[in-house]
């Protein structure tokens, strides 16, 4: 009769261990990604980690919007997701926008083989791509309330003319009505908030667009400063070593093309997504509450308010390898699936 009822005691035990196990599964962070890849080399990773997360089911990419007004960077984004076996992803373009000189995406996008293009890709231009206003506010329409996670890692010029956005076929809302009601959080590589500090790049380049966006964004703004990025360098040995599991790569490849090799560069936009991904881990403190605004000059400034819904990244010292670390994995990760691998 004991031994029954400890056998009972175990099933039991057993039941309500996989009950706890089930109810400690996470739903993916569902994400919009918005970025100016082909300038600065940390896009390209950004979007590989990504993918790695998503392949963790730790994200889901809603799709993925084009900041800068460079008709190979959608092309690029349409390589890589395609690498990473995510051929379906939405893609918008930015129409007339910022046009920053392309740092290798042309080069990626373009490269041959016996006359045939060394990756498969969907889009020919990104004049073929829909625009991206139009492309979120689809999106946002049909996601659940407070569930989508904004990230973006260039000029604020998608996110301050999807608040301008008017109601469509998609949404009876304005921009900021639909923002508000859709949108978690926002988490972006933005600013500079060091005293004195010089205005950061993705502000001044489009400084109207950020203004815009930080005076009227409905939703928190977590954003991830030039510090954070400038501390932690993505190593050219793991460029060298750790992407030889397929000849061509996009991203590996793309790394080669910026500068000149051996380099290693900082990773300004992957803090942005690592956060986005996994904001309870401690990889990043934060600042007390409070509200960033954008002076004439493109500078950020910060100023404490109980009431406030910003915050900034702040890397404590001892963090930094942990960072690195996260970064490596995440950014070298093999795709899943494994046609990427052909060619080898």
């Amino acid at each position: 009769m004991l031994k029954c009822a400890a056998i009972v005691l175990m099933i039991v035990s057993l039941l309500t261990m996989g009950a706890s196990a089930q109810t400690a599964l996470k739903s993916p962070v569902k994400v919009i990604f918005d970025t100016d890849i082909g300038g600065d080399i940390d896009d390209a990773l950004a979007l590989a980690m990504l993918h790695a997360l998503a392949d963790r089911s730790e994200v889901e990419i809603l799709a993925v919007t084009i900041s800068k007004d460079n008709p190979y960077s959608a092309v690029h984004t349409d390589i890589i997701n395609r690498f990473y076996g995510r051929p379906n992803i939405p893609i918008g373009v930015v129409k007339k926008g910022k046009r920053p000189e392309d740092g290798y995406s042309k080069t990626v996008a373009m490269r041959k083989l016996n006359g045939e293009f060394v990756y498969p890709r969907g889009l020919q231009s990104g004049d073929d791509a829909p625009e991206a206003i139009g492309l979120i506010r689809k999106i946002l329409a049909q996601e659940p309330d407070g569930s989508v996670v904004m990230l973006s890692v260039g000029p604020m010029t998608n996110m301050a003319r999807l608040l301008q956005s008017t109601p469509d076929e998609h949404s009876g809302l304005n921009g900021i009505e639909l923002v508000g009601r859709k949108i978690k959080s926002y988490v972006t590589m933005a600013g500079e908030f060091r005293p004195g500090a010089a205005p950061e790049f993705n502000i001044h380049i489009d400084a109207p667009a950020a203004k815009t966006v930080f005076d009227q964004w409905p939703t928190a703004i977590i954003a991830s400063g030039y510090d954070v990025g400038e501390a932690v360098n993505y190593p050219a040995e793991s460029v060298e070593k750790d992407f030889g599991y397929v000849r061509d790569h996009p991203v590996a490849e793309a790394y080669r093309e910026y500068a000149k090799m051996p380099y290693d560069r900082p990773t300004w936009d992957l803090s942005a997504v690592l956060y986005a991904a996994r904001p309870d881990r401690g990889y990043f403190d934060l600042s007390e509450a409070g509200w960033i605004t954008v002076d004439d000059k493109g500078a950020t400034h910060f100023a404490k308010a109980n009431d406030g819904r910003h915050r900034y990244f702040i890397l404590p010292t001892e963090n930094r390898s942990r960072v690195l670390e996260a970064y490596l994995w995440l950014v070298s990760e093999p795709p899943r699936n494994n046609s990427s691998r052909q060619g080898k």
